[in-house]
């Protein structure tokens, strides 16, 4: 885009003359709360509505892709109502400034945030509702509030027999007012929080009631399909439209910024006629690389270039040279797709001047941006619909697939729903960054003494903020966006967070060695990423916790007594460590066959053990069992904790022994699940959940099970078989 100096001042300096970056008027609420009489419906706060009928409805600002989040923070709700949370119907946000999350300053759900910035404001949305009905009850019965209670949506008068319903006291509720800071329920009375119970969405799940982005069906909607370059950023010149537009059920083929559509009346016909498609790509700028030159590249950029200094602690070259002995290590893992059960899709809608998009997004701000880039609108032109997703893991965060579709609906003026088939998925998606790490690891007596990482690769958020930006400046005009995301790179670690994905876990480490080294060498090849389960938590608890094994083996000392010694200033890493050995049986010799492998590591602030038990049958690695303990404070939902933490081991354990995608001639070499497999039923390993009882301030859970697991499993290969493995995926 380019802008003359006269335009560019006229949208950007107000009368003073100086630059505007952003309005922020925090009194402007764009939901409105209150009773409403005709409805006899209150909304005592953004997150509740109680009716006369006694109906409460729950506004969940978190997306649901099977994390748990639709039963976690409706517990919190239910829990200070006091009620139960099965009573509670709960509805996806709409795009409101309110629903953002406060790390991001986004409206989105990521880096599993969605309990640990939920847990106090829900609470307090609860307990302040509570307080209110109390009130007004008292004020009936002319009695102290403080000798009232409530139990299961009723208050309670003093004498322990009469009664009045929520929904009787509603009206007289909103008059009330709370003096102060609300009271939340100590621990000793909670009813739901902590407490083992199923997932309230999932009867919902198994009849089909559920609504996924896949399943949004509208009157008159026709399918698309968009058949995209082969190659990253390759730009479609022209096609053969005659041929394609006759064929049975077509209703219009054309180019679009992303590739052709193709739309039919049913996703099949689409289908059928884009086998007949041919396309004249223009590939000038176009990827033109394979895996291998990206790790070439990433060699020489490490080997040019140490890096910028992220963690510097004592003297990491006095170390080496006082040394007994050096370790050195170089550690690769390759571009990885997120693969998820539901394909990406959205349905999108332009109409009387707006457009509607159903779509399942973790992003529904972003996904507002994405529809208005393709049309006339302006953002707050465009209704996101979020639905249930069938499966995240990061890659929802990126909204290209509401792009195509708000593009194909803004050209026809009709409902389109656009599907992307699992090849699609798997070639043209975004990916986790191949990352390379080198290492160097200085003993002296046994004892570790110095610590060198070398992080090299990409970093995420050098897209993500180009693309995020305005999402910031809703009131900006659309021709600005690129100019925002300019500018929110340059303010980036001032406007916007510093980019931690290539460092996070590896500038955390938690062992006590004096001299400490981490540094980034940034390089980017090009090739389009996003995050994916666990972000830069994958990549570096590879790297750390099998270097670290490494250096117990060189050292002659237990991998567990090695980590324990450095670890007297970390308790809950220490004790997460010392359960998850005791539980596993660490020292006792495993069945023939058998070898264990023991990892740990902290993301997104929960603490996590792995050991792994695994062999070699029929020249193919068998996990056997995992035991994990895991430390996320204070816990809402057992179940959820144990449901996560196994799945995000069997996903970590999908990537280790299968997760690879290669490029060619900047083509991507897989296609769908036989060469891009997944963990089948038949091979996951029998899996132990410990969970630590503490109360600290909960944290995530849907992704900390990935990183250790990894490395674990490599480790409980190296102890098996006497090779080391440095490269993933792991091989028998």
């Amino acid at each position: 885009m380019t802008m003359n100096r006269r335009d560019f001042l006229k949208v950007s300096t107000g009368a003073s003359g100086s630059l505007i970056l952003a309005v922020s008027i925090p009194g402007c609420a764009s939901i409105q709360t209150g009773f409403e009489p005709e409805s006899g419906e209150w909304k005592p706060d953004v997150w509740l509505e109680l009716s006369r009928d006694d109906d409460i409805v729950f506004t969940l600002a978190r997306v649901e892709m099977g994390q748990g989040a639709y039963t976690g923070l409706t517990t919190l709700i239910a829990e200070e109502l006091d009620v139960d949370p099965a009573r509670i119907i709960v509805k996806f946000a709409p795009v409101a400034p309110e629903y953002r999350n406060p790390l991001f300053g986004l409206q989105l759900t990521g880096a599993s945030t969605s309990l640990a910035t939920s847990w106090k404001p829900l609470r307090e949305a609860g307990a302040s509702a509570r307080q209110m009905l109390v009130l007004a009850a008292a004020r009936v019965w002319e009695v102290n509030a403080s000798d009232c209670t409530t139990q299961d949506g009723r208050v309670v008068h003093p004498n322990g027999i009469d009664s009045l319903r929520y929904g009787q006291l509603v009206e007289l509720a909103d008059k009330e007012v709370i003096r102060g800071d609300v009271a939340l329920k100590p621990k000793s009375e909670w009813k739901y929080i902590g407490r083992q119970a199923g997932k309230l969405d999932a009867h919902a799940k198994v009849t089909g009631k559920a609504v996924y982005g896949i399943d949004v069906e509208l009157p008159d909607m026709v399918y698309a399909v968009m058949t995209r370059s082969p190659r990253h950023g390759g730009v479609a010149k022209d096609f053969n439209r005659r041929d394609v537009i006759g064929l049975p059920g077509v209703q219009d083929a054309f180019i679009t910024e992303r590739g052709v559509a193709v739309v039919a009346n049913s996703y099949w016909q689409a289908r059928k006629a884009q086998q007949a498609l041919q396309v004249d790509w223009d590939m000038t700028g176009a990827l033109d690389t394979s895996t291998e030159q990206v790790l070439e590249g990433y060699r020489r950029a490490a080997s040019d270039d140490p890096g910028v200094k992220e963690r510097t602690e004592g003297s990491v070259n006095k170390a080496a040279e006082q040394a007994e002995k050096v370790v050195e290590a170089e550690y690769e893992q390759p571009y990885l797709a997120h693969a998820t059960m539901e394909p990406m899709n959205a349905t999108a809608w332009y109409h009387d001047g707006q457009m509607e998009v159903w779509a399942p997004t973790q992003a529904p701000d972003l996904g507002r941006i994405a529809a208005a880039r393709h049309s006339d609108l302006s953002p707050g032109d465009v209704t996101i619909h979020t639905t249930f997703l069938g499966g995240g893991f990061g890659r929802r965060l990126t909204q290209d697939y509401i792009e195509e579709a708000a593009a194909v609906a803004y050209q026809l003026k009709v409902p389109v729903k656009l599907i992307w088939s699992r090849e699609e998925d798997t070639r043209h998606g975004f990916l986790r960054p191949a990352m390379l790490h080198r290492m160097k690891g200085s003993l002296a007596e046994g004892q570790l003494t110095g610590w060198q990482h070398q992080i090299v690769g990409p970093q995420i958020l050098d897209w993500y903020v180009r693309n995020a930006a305005p999402a910031q400046y809703p009131w900006a005009p659309k021709f600005l966006y690129d100019t925002l995301g300019k500018v929110g790179l340059m303010a980036e670690g001032i406007a916007t967070p510093k980019d931690i994905s290539a460092i996070e876990g590896a500038v955390g480490y938690p062992y006590q060695v004096p001299n400490i080294s981490v540094r980034h060498t940034h390089t980017d090849p090009g090739v389009p990423i996003t995050w994916w389960r666990s972000v830069g938590y994958s990549h570096n608890g590879f790297a750390v916790e099998t270097f670290m094994d490494e250096l117990a083996h060189e050292s002659g000392e237990d991998p567990v007594q090695f980590r324990q010694r450095m670890l007297d200033s970390e308790p809950r890493h220490r004790e997460v460590l010392e359960r998850a050995a005791r539980l596993a049986g660490w020292g006792e010799s495993a069945p023939e066959g058998r070898a264990r492998g023991m990892a740990l590591f902290k993301s997104f602030g929960t603490y996590v053990a792995q050991v792994v038990e695994a062999g070699v049958e029929n020249g193919e690695i068998k996990v056997y069992k995992v035991t994990c303990s895991v430390d996320c404070g204070q816990v809402v939902n057992p179940r959820i904790v144990e449901d996560q933490i196994a799945g995000g081991i069997l996903f970590g354990l999908t990537a280790a022994l299968y997760g690879e995608i290669n490029f060619d001639q900047g083509e991507i070499r897989q296609s769908n699940f036989h060469d891009y497999r997944l963990l089948q039923l038949h091979q996951a390993p029998k899996v132990v959940v410990d969970i630590v009882d503490s109360n600290a301030e909960p944290t995530g859970v849907g992704e900390p099970g990935v990183p250790p697991v990894i490395p674990a499993l490599g480790n409980a290969l190296f102890a098996l078989t006497g090779k080391r493995q440095r490269r993933l995926p792991l091989t028998a």
